[in-house]
C-alpha cells in the first residue's frame, strides 16, 4: 500500500487536542504498520503557533511548501473565531486536491469559510452548529452526530470525537485489528460509531431545577424497563399529567418520551456493546417488549439493526 501523507493545519488559537489526538492515532498507525502514513504540520508562515491553552506548536514547514496531502486535517479552536484570509484562500485552493478532507470541531467553520462544505453533511462542536448552519445556509448542518462522513469530506465534533474519526480513517486504510490496537494503546473505545449523540441522554437534557423532576429523571435512567408513561412519571411526581409534561420540557428542553426513547436506546446500546445477552433479553431489560419493537428504534436513531449493531461495536476479546 502506497504511504498516505496526512498533513495537519495549523494556527494559533487552535485547540491542541484537535491535533494531537489524531496525530498520536495516525502516528500509532505508522508504529503498527511502518511505511503507512507520513505525517506533518505546517502553518502560514512556517511560524510557531500558540493554542488556545497557551501550548506553542512548531510546525515542520509552512503551508505554501507542503505537498500535496491524502489526508488534510483542520482543527477547531478559538482561532477559528477570527477568519485568516490568507488560509481560506489556501484551503479553497488546496482542499479539493485531497483525498480527504477533514475537520475537528470548529475546524468545519474554517473549511464552510472556504466554500469547501456546500452541499454536503457535516457536524461540528454542538456549541457552533446553528452558527455554522445560519452563516452557511448551503452547507446540511447535522448538529447530534460525533462525526459525519461524506465523501471525501469527513468532520467530528467537539475534541476527542477527532481521535474517534481518526480510528475510522485508520479503520479504513488498515483494517479494525489494526485500528483496534491503537485504540487499546491509547486506552479510548474504537466501538464509538459515527452517529452516537454527541451527548448521552443525561448530558443532552438539562437538569431540571424542581427536585421531583430530577427525582424522575435519575428513576427514569435506572428502570428503563419500567412503565414510564406520562401518566405513572407524573404520578411519581404527585403533578397532573399535563402539568408534568409541560413543566418536563419546559426544565430539560425535552418531552418526557424524548428523554425515555434516549435513554432506553443508550441503555441498549451499551448492553449490545459490553454483555452478551441476547437480543430479546436486552429488548425487555430496556423496555422495548419485543425485538422487534427495539429494532425498529434502533432502525429509526440509528440506520441500523441491533444484530447489525452488534456486529461492528461488540469489543473483540484480547488475545
Amino acid at each position: 500500500m502506497a504511504q498516505r501523507t496526512v498533513l495537519f493545519v495549523l494556527f494559533d488559537g487552535m485547540q491542541s487536542l484537535d491535533v494531537t489526538g489524531p496525530l498520536e492515532v495516525f502516528a500509532g498507525a505508522e508504529q503498527h504498520t511502518p511505511g503507512t502514513y507520513r505525517l506533518r504540520t505546517a502553518s502560514l508562515d512556517g511560524a510557531p503557533v500558540r493554542t488556545s491553552s497557551g501550548l506553542t506548536v512548531v510546525p515542520d514547514e509552512t503551508l505554501a511548501r507542503a505537498e500535496a496531502p491524502h489526508t488534510l486535517l483542520v482543527p477547531g479552536g478559538q482561532g477559528t473565531r477570527r477568519p485568516d484570509v490568507r488560509l481560506t484562500d489556501w484551503l479553497r485552493e488546496h482542499g479539493p486536491r485531497a483525498e480527504r478532507l477533514v475537520s475537528v470541531c470548529t475546524g468545519a467553520i474554517r473549511l464552510a469559510e472556504a466554500g469547501l462544505l456546500d452541499g454536503r453533511r457535516v457536524t461540528t462542536h454542538w456549541a457552533y452548529s446553528d452558527k455554522l448552519a445560519r452563516d452557511h445556509p448551503a452547507v446540511e448542518v447535522d448538529p447530534d452526530p460525533i462525526y459525519v462522513r461524506d465523501g471525501q469530506v469527513s468532520t467530528s465534533a467537539g475534541v476527542t470525537s477527532g481521535i474517534d474519526l481518526a480510528l475510522a480513517l485508520v479503520e479504513e486504510d488498515l483494517g479494525r485489528d489494526t485500528a483496534l490496537a491503537i485504540a487499546r494503546h491509547l486506552v479510548v473505545f474504537l466501538r464509538r460509531p459515527g452517529n452516537q449523540a454527541q451527548f448521552s441522554a443525561q448530558l443532552a437534557a438539562q437538569t431540571a431545577r424542581r427536585e421531583p423532576l430530577r427525582e424522575v429523571q435519575h428513576w427514569i435512567t435506572e428502570h428503563p424497563a419500567d412503565d414510564l408513561s406520562v401518566e405513572n412519571l407524573a404520578a411519581r411526581a404527585r403533578l397532573s399529567p399535563r402539568h408534568f409534561a409541560r413543566a418536563f420540557q419546559t426544565e430539560t428542553g425535552m418531552t418526557p418520551g424524548r428523554y425515555v426513547d434516549r435513554v432506553r436506546l443508550e441503555h441498549a446500546r451499551r448492553l449490545l456493546e459490553d454483555t452478551s445477552d441476547g437480543i430479546e433479553e436486552i429488548s425487555r431489560a430496556c423496555g422495548y417488549g419485543t425485538p422487534e419493537g427495539m429494532r425498529r428504534a434502533f432502525v429509526k436513531a440509528l440506520g441500523t439493526a441491533p444484530s447489525e449493531y452488534r456486529r461492528r461495536f461488540h469489543p473483540t476479546p484480547a488475545h
